[in-house]
């Protein structure tokens, strides 16, 4: 059993929500984000309602590349090692190509979504290499799978991106007790799609997450979440023909 997890982006959205599900299967935690107060709030409601788990929280912007290298190894001694690090902190606020001044959007999203994800697979394999031991997750998104227009070509390239970071690191481990998983969620409401209505397919924060930590449990190579209906939509969406899957952004 993976005792001890670890996940980026807790203080809000799937990270908050896969942290209660863990805490639920009596997990000790490592949770790290920028809002500190909401990662304070999160871990009083998680001990008073988990007895014996130990919760414990850092402030971290995952773009200051430093501080992800020195937070992670802190977890790492104060827990005693990590056993799973969930490296899920990403934004959504990518703009259409070429449409204005908004290339510092997309830029935003492109370093947050990868770069800073890459440092966080970094600093994530090096305490594993040392415990010979772990299980690394990457949450991509079924965007992935095929470029996308309008507001999502650079969030879909950056998740495209960490997708095949996490299967080099795969081919590079696969020998090795060190475990690595690519997570695909569908449309799981968060605050990243709050705003977004009428979406068919979309699933509540609360049954998502549940699908999202049953899945990281099994420690596949792959997934997609929930399995229905985006395992099959994943299938398609590589093979139709791109006009056909710009229609679905």
């Amino acid at each position: 059993m993976r005792k001890t997890i670890l996940i980026t982006g807790a203080s809000s959205g799937l990270g908050q929500g896969m942290a209660r599900e863990f805490a639920r299967r009596g997990r000790d935690l490592a949770l790290c984000a920028r809002r500190v107060e909401r990662l304070d709030a999160l871990k009083k409601e998680l001990e008073a309602q988990h007895e014996g788990i130990r919760v414990i929280v850092k402030e971290l912007d995952v773009n200051d590349h430093e501080r992800v290298f020195s937070v992670f190894r802190e977890f790492a001694k104060e827990l005693g090692g990590l056993d799973r690090i969930i490296v899920n902190a990403g934004i959504g606020k990518g703009q259409p190509i070429g449409t204005g001044n908004f290339f510092r959007a997309n830029l935003k999203t492109a370093q947050t979504n990868f770069v800073a994800a890459l440092a966080q697979c970094e600093a994530a394999v090096e305490i594993f290499r040392e415990q010979r031991r772990g299980h690394l997750v990457v949450i991509s998104s079924m965007s992935a799978m095929r470029g996308m227009p309008r507001n999502l070509t650079a969030y879909a390239a950056s998740k495209a991106g960490v997708a095949a970071l996490a299967e080099g690191i795969r081919a590079e481990l696969m020998r090795t007790p060190i475990r690595v998983t690519t997570i695909f969620p569908g449309y799981i409401r968060s605050e990243i799609n709050e705003k977004v209505k009428k979406t068919p397919f979309m699933v509540d924060t609360e049954t998502g997450c549940r699908a999202l930590a049953a899945a990281i449990e099994r420690e596949p190579v792959k997934a997609s979440v929930p399995l229905w209906p985006w395992l099959p939509m994943g299938l398609l969406m590589r093979h139709l023909p791109l006009k056909w899957v710009a229609k679905m952004a």
